[in-house]
């Protein structure tokens, strides 16, 4: 297990600088639908996500390799994953030519794949490009055990520390931890858990963490159509999962702000003097120290963080980190698939991640990357990353996702009212969505 602590780090480091839900597709007016330009260069379309202007950077950069052969322009989907997916799924049912290279959230994937949106890349982009890629981020680009989009960069959730309350309860962190552990230290010291309780998707990949940690999945036949589809929450690694979210939730483990908190909101308790031990992204560091920056946190907290893997469910068994990030697909309406490859091709070269890494935070899904002396002094947690991402656990690869993770978000918010009978609630719940007996 890799662990640190970073009170010995320079203040500021790390500061460089997202078929079952397409039916009702309905009208819709396609723009930017690529082309050439008045020079005859053809233009490829990126649909990115929101970041800090590095994508929009690494277009740039390999239209300029390109020698003239394409020019990339960027199309910004909206902030939220789910509505990306809105996005990105009706352009494509609705055949959008446009769709050159998409930045797609790892559980939408399957859902574009399915109905055959995504173009198959070329076997000699897929040996070009992910020699190196790391266990997670790689099973996560797959549907029907075919990769289907390009690992571009990963995330995966770290467990972030305040060394003074670790310290106090007697734990010893370059040691795995539980759940259990954590809980027990927050309490006697009267301090709070950061975790995402709030009714959205950051309770998916709670839960979803929690049941794989526990050696479970929430389904059993991900790639089953959907009156077949077999959810295996009512099961002991459901009723762990439940038994952790349920106790934080009733105890107040997690704050009075708890039933409403997002990553950014369990980031800000973590900084104040309730802070104890939280799970999330590694946006934390960087974000921690500009807070610092700007007068906003002591620097004084800022030198007690340390990082650690994702804690365990059981004592004996690794955990299974939430894993996220962003891969690149080609659209099956594509009119310039092969350009489009060549592009996808240079934006995941190593060095590409590694820059990306460095100056939005986003971590990189190629091993190589994690060499890069820039990462390395950027992010000293780097090996505690690179080593999550290899334990990491994609959450449910089913083209209902959406269905999936909807009924779990209406099911466990908020977390007090979590229950042993509700991992059985939802698995008959999301069965009964699927049969279409009930409505989310």
């Amino acid at each position: 297990m890799t662990t640190t602590s970073h009170a010995q780090q320079a203040r500021g480091r790390g500061r460089r600088g997202t078929a079952a839900a397409l039916g009702a597709v309905g009208a819709l007016v396609l723009t930017g639908c690529g082309g050439a330009d008045a020079g005859g260069t053809p233009t490829l379309t990126w649909y990115i996500n929101p970041d800090a202007g590095g994508q929009a950077e690494l277009a740039q950069q390999c239209t300029e390799q390109s020698g003239g052969r394409y020019r990339i322009e960027t199309s910004l989907l909206p902030r939220d994953a789910a509505s990306q997916r809105e996005q990105l799924a009706r352009r494509l049912a609705a055949g959008d030519s446009s769709m050159d290279i998409m930045s797609l959230d790892p559980p939408f994937i399957p859902e574009l794949a399915e109905p055959g949106f995504l173009a198959a890349p070329p076997q000699e982009v897929v040996d070009a490009t992910t020699q190196d890629v790391l266990d997670g981020p790689l099973e996560g680009a797959r549907w029907n055990d075919e990769l289907v989009t390009i690992p571009f960069w990963a995330n995966t959730q770290l467990l972030w520390y305040r060394e003074s309350v670790a310290e106090a309860a007697g734990l010893d962190m370059d040691q795995p931890v539980t759940w259990q552990q954590i809980m027990d230290a927050a309490r006697r010291q009267d301090k709070y858990l950061g975790v995402q309780g709030t009714q959205g998707e950051s309770m998916t990949v709670w839960v979803n963490g929690l049941v794989k940690s526990a050696g479970g999945e929430i389904i059993e036949n991900p790639e089953a159509p959907a009156d077949e589809i077999s959810v295996a929450l009512d099961s002991e690694a459901g009723r762990q999962a439940a038994e952790i979210v349920g106790t934080i939730g009733r105890d107040g483990l997690g704050g009075p702000g708890l039933p409403t908190s997002d990553e950014n909101a369990s980031m800000i308790q973590f900084q104040s003097e309730q802070g104890s031990f939280m799970v999330n992204w590694p946006f934390i560091y960087a974000a921690t120290a500009a807070a610092v920056e700007d007068g906003t946190v002591e620097a004084s907290v800022y030198e007690d963080i340390g990082w650690a893997l994702w804690p365990r469910v059981d004592a004996d068994t690794p955990s299974a980190p939430p894993l996220g990030g962003i891969n690149l697909g080609v659209g099956a309406t594509s009119e310039h698939q092969d350009l489009a490859w060549e592009a996808v091709e240079c934006i995941v070269q190593p060095e590409n991640q590694a820059y990306y890494f460095v100056t939005n935070g986003n971590p990189a899904a190629s091993e190589a990357a994690y060499e890069d002396p820039e990462v390395r002094e950027a992010y000293p947690m780097y090996a505690t990353i690179r080593e999550s991402l290899d334990q990491a656990a994609p959450r449910p690869q089913t083209p209902f996702y959406n269905e999936v993770s909807t009924a779990i978000q209406q099911e466990w918010t908020p977390p007090a009212s979590v229950t042993e009978s509700t991992p059985r609630n939802t698995a008959e719940f999301i069965e009964a969505v699927l049969r279409g007996d009930r409505l989310l």
